[in-house]
C-alpha cells in the first residue's frame, strides 16, 4: 500500500511539473505569434512557404537571350 501511495504522490508531482511547463510553452508560443504578425497580416512563414512555379525551357531561353542582349548593350557602351 505504501508503494501505491508513493507512486501516486510522484505522479501528482510530475503532473504539476508538466502543467507548469505547458503553461510556459503556451506563453512562449503566444509571444512568438504576436511577433511574427506584421500589422495584422499572416505570419511571414506563410509568405516564404509559397510554392514556386517552374519555368518552361522556352521561357528560360527567352529570359537568357534578353539578359545576353542587355549585357551586350552595356558592353558596347563601356567600349566607347
Amino acid at each position: 500500500m505504501a508503494n501505491i501511495a508513493s507512486a501516486l504522490r510522484e505522479l501528482q508531482k510530475e503532473r504539476i511539473f508538466t502543467a507548469t511547463k505547458l503553461r510556459q510553452l503556451d506563453e512562449a508560443i503566444s509571444v512568438l505569434a504576436k511577433i511574427s504578425r506584421r500589422h495584422g497580416r499572416a505570419p511571414l512563414v506563410s509568405v516564404r512557404a509559397r510554392v514556386r512555379r517552374p519555368l518552361s525551357a522556352k521561357a528560360r531561353r527567352r529570359i537568357a537571350a534578353a539578359q545576353r542582349a542587355r549585357w551586350a548593350k552595356w558592353r558596347a557602351r563601356q567600349a566607347k
